[in-house]
C-alpha cells in the first residue's frame, strides 16, 4: 500500500525525537567516556535562545498562514514569508541551533560526533519526504521557491 503524498508527507521519523534521542545518546556516552572541551557556555545559551526564538517565529508564521507545523499532516499553503524567506526548514534549523547550544552548555564533544547521524536522519527520513509532498502539491511554484531559498541557510 502506497501513501498519497499529495495529501501528506510520508515522514518516517518524528523530527523533535531525532534531536532528543541524539542528545540522550550523547549524554549517556559522555557519562561513560567523557569528551570534554572548554566550551563557551554563554554562547551555548545564546544559541538555545536564538533557536527558540526562530522556532516560535516559524510556528507563528505557519499559524498565521493557516497551515500545519505537524510533519505528519499535509500543508495547506506554501509559506514563503517570515523565516521561510531565508530557510526552507527554519524549524529544523532552530532544532539544530538548540542542539549545538546544548552541546556547548554541556562542554561535550559527543553531540558533535553524533550530529552527522542526526543530519542524515533529518535529511533522508524527514526533509526528503516533506519536499516530495510540497513538490507534488505546489509544483512549479515550489520548485521556483527551492531555487530561490536554501534548505538550511
Amino acid at each position: 500500500m502506497t501513501r498519497d503524498i499529495r495529501k501528506r508527507p510520508a515522514t518516517l521519523l518524528p523530527p523533535p525525537l531525532v534531536y532528543v534521542a541524539a542528545l540522550w545518546a550523547a549524554w549517556e556516552l559522555h557519562k561513560r567516556q567523557p569528551l570534554y572541551f572548554p566550551g563557551p557556555t554563554g554562547f551555548g545559551w545564546l544559541l538555545v535562545a536564538l533557536g527558540s526564538v526562530l522556532m516560535l517565529w516559524a510556528a507563528w508564521t505557519l499559524f498565521r498562514h493557516h497551515t500545519t507545523v505537524n510533519p505528519y499532516k499535509g500543508v495547506a499553503h506554501l509559506v514563503q514569508s517570515g523565516p521561510f524567506a531565508f530557510s526552507r526548514n527554519p524549524i529544523y534549523l532552530a532544532d539544530s541551533l538548540i542542539y549545538f547550544g546544548v552541546m556547548l552548555i554541556w562542554s561535550s564533544l559527543w553531540p558533535l560526533l553524533l550530529y552527522p547521524a542526526v543530519w542524515a536522519a533529518m535529511r533522508y527520513g524527514v526533509i526528503r519526504n516533506e519536499e516530495a509532498h510540497m513538490t507534488v502539491k505546489f509544483g512549479e511554484t515550489y520548485r521556483e521557491y527551492c531555487s530561490r531559498v536554501r534548505r538550511w541557510l
